[in-house]
């Protein structure tokens, strides 16, 4: 089991990072300056880890947390004219906390132990042939949303890019660009099987589909 003994934990209520996808954030309270300054002299890994919405009105203290959140690397980072920190974090794995680690009186933000959880491929030929199949429904069902909604070239240039992309990184990708709202970003994000997430995203994919019939407004942008 691969573990980290001290994650720097930067809880948000609407933001879910996934693997291999990344995410722009300003950072404005003292205690997240105090973590972007530490994080940034040190290994550059944040620990995103979401909030259950029936405790984010708790956000200005130390609310409860998901068990499982993502790992992120500062890849761009830089200290504004005010004192906020405007970073570029990407997706590196999931992980989920073991155990929140004691706060030192100088230390303003959270920290935790946690265990690394890993995503690969399935090796078995019939299980690789239905994850096959899972993704091309998936690809069909996106299809559908993005004739719908945007019939211009751009749209149809991204659909295209995503045929050649693993099966991971599709549906970490589309978790984070067809608006999804951010329980659902975490059901996907806590699911350990790629079968299980394809499954859901296709169950999504279609209540989008869905709305689009019945005229509601969009919930978000297709992917660009």
């Amino acid at each position: 089991m691969e573990t980290i003994e001290s994650l720097p934990l930067f809880p948000l209520a609407d933001v879910v990072l996934l693997p291999e996808v990344s995410v722009p954030l300003i950072l404005f309270e003292p205690r997240y300056r105090q973590l972007a300054r530490d994080v940034l002299a040190g290994e550059r890994l944040i620990g995103m880890i979401a909030v259950p919405p029936e405790h984010v009105g708790e956000m200005p203290g130390d609310p409860p947390l998901f068990e499982i959140g993502c790992v992120g690397r500062i890849t761009q980072g830089r200290r504004r004219r005010d004192g906020t920190f405007q970073i570029l974090l990407v997706g590196l794995s999931r992980f989920r906390i073991l155990q929140e680690a004691p706060r030192p009186e100088d230390r303003l933000y959270r920290s935790a132990r946690v265990e690394i959880l890993s995503d690969e491929l399935p090796t078995d030929p019939n299980t690789l042939a239905t994850l096959e199949e899972r993704r091309r429904v998936v690809l069909r069902l996106l299809e559908r949303l993005v004739r719908n909604l945007d019939r211009s070239e751009l749209g149809r240039r991204a659909l295209s890019a995503f045929e050649d992309i693993d099966p991971i990184r599709l549906v970490n990708t589309l978790t984070q660009s067809i608006g999804l709202r951010p329980i659902e970003r975490q059901r996907l994000l806590e699911t350990d099987s790629i079968l299980g997430r394809f499954e859901i995203m296709a169950d999504l994919l279609r209540f989008r589909l869905a709305e689009v019939a019945s005229g509601a407004p969009d919930s978000g942008p297709l992917p660009h």
